[in-house]
This record gives structure tokens, C-alpha cells and sequence, in this order.
């Protein structure tokens, strides 16, 4: 059993969409446990104990590597164990593996935490500063540029496979609109949108606590998630 802690962010939402592609099925082979990160369970220590970031997803994996428990944080460490784990998703030998890798490095260390700021400066800041959103806004067109270029030429970001790459991008992708993008702009990103949005382990994977997320409106959220309580010394 894979025990997961998550909230339904696009981080973790990569590693439900993972775990349902890899044929592993909600309440059989893995559980997931709900962190609400507005309500600052992520800073409890029962959960830096396996998360010392503080951020969602986190796993734990009763059955690891030499048949021993592991946990394992960061989405993309996540989403690699679990791809050499179960042999998916990952590439057929070296060449195809790295490939896949360094475009799982391009989400997780750009189309991630750039349209992340995207969408804290035009939704979330307490004041509209037009520098910080003409600049994020931006590199987030900026990126699907990188991503539309890329599916002009490969089906998937890495070639013929759907791999961990896509797995990762796919949701960040889905607050678009939140991003300041224009579908329009991009076609072959669409085209790849719409794909992947209609896999049936995609959708059941979005769907993970999906009824338990809140719009960050109350003060209390926003102090967990961008004020003081998050540069704490813990």
C-alpha cells in the first residue's frame, strides 16, 4: 500500500494521475491523506517528518526498494520512483530515460514555479503590481511557446510515448486561463491538452480530493500560504 499525502494542487495532482496510469486504484493499492494546505496541516510535524519542505505530495511506500519502507518528498523524486518502480512511463533505455528527465526538469523547475507566480501575482497578491504581472505573465507565454514548439514536432513532449514529462505538465496546464494564456497561441499545446485530458486515469486522478479544495478568500489561508507562518524556523 502507498500511503499519499496530498491536497488537490497541480502537484499533487501529478502523483494521483501517476499512480492511476500505473493501474494502482484508490482505496486497493493506494490511500491517499488529505493535507489542507490553507489550513496549515502541511507545517504539523507528523508530516515534516516526511515532507521537511513543507509542501505537498509526499509518499510513503510500505513496500520500497529491498522490501523496505521509504518516504519520499517532491513531486518529481515522486513521480521517478514510482516510474522505476512499476517500469512506466519512463523511457525504453537510457537515451529515451534522459530525455524524458530533462524534460520533466523543464516542469518542475520552470512551468511549475513560474506560472505559479503567475498566478499568485494576478490572483492571490494583496496588491495588483504591474511589473510582477507583466513578468510572469510573460514567462508563463514564454513556456507554452517552449511547450507548443516542442508538440508541433512529437506527440508527446518526449516523442511517440506519454511519459512522466507529460504526467507532470499536463496540470499545471489546466489553470491556463488563471495564467493569462490564450489557447489560440498555442494549437499543438492544445491539441496535447485535449489528449491528455480525455485519459481516463487523468480524470479520475484530477478528481482526488478535488472536493475538498476551497478558494483562498479567508485570511487564515492566505498567512499559511504567503504570509509569516510560511518562513517560520521549524
Amino acid at each position: 500500500m502507498i500511503d499519499v499525502y496530498s491536497w488537490p494542487t497541480p502537484n499533487g495532482h501529478k502523483v494521483h494521475i501517476m499512480l492511476e496510469e500505473c493501474g494502482l486504484r484508490l482505496g486497493q493499492e493506494w490511500r491517499v491523506h488529505p493535507v489542507d494546505i490553507g489550513n496549515g496541516d502541511q507545517f504539523k510535524p507528523d508530516f515534516l517528518a516526511i515532507s521537511p519542505n513543507n509542501k505537498i505530495p509526499a509518499i510513503v511506500d510500505a513496500d520500497g526498494p529491498d522490501g523496505q519502507p521509504i518516504s519520499l518528498f517532491e513531486s518529481g523524486a515522486i513521480l521517478l520512483y514510482l516510474a522505476s518502480k512499476y517500469d512506466q512511463f519512463l523511457g525504453n533505455n537510457d537515451r529515451e530515460k534522459f530525455n524524458t528527465m530533462q524534460w520533466l526538469m523543464f516542469q518542475v523547475g520552470g512551468f511549475g514555479p513560474m506560472l505559479g507566480q503567475a498566478h499568485h501575482f494576478r490572483i492571490y497578491a494583496p496588491t495588483q503590481i504591474k511589473y510582477a504581472i507583466e513578468r510572469y505573465t510573460n514567462e508563463a507565454k514564454r513556456l507554452y511557446g517552449v511547450l507548443d514548439s516542442q508538440l508541433a514536432k512529437t506527440a508527446y513532449l518526449t516523442g511517440d510515448q506519454y511519459t512522466i514529462a507529460d504526467i507532470a505538465t499536463f496540470p499545471w496546464a489546466r489553470s491556463w486561463n488563471n495564467q493569462g494564456i490564450d489557447w489560440a497561441d498555442y494549437p499543438h499545446a492544445k491539441r496535447w491538452f485535449d489528449e491528455i485530458s480525455a485519459r481516463p486515469a487523468v480524470q479520475r486522478g484530477v478528481q482526488v480530493l478535488a472536493d475538498l479544495r476551497k478558494p483562498l478568500v479567508d485570511d487564515k489561508a492566505k498567512e499559511a500560504l504567503f504570509g509569516k507562518t510560511q518562513y517560520q524556523k521549524r
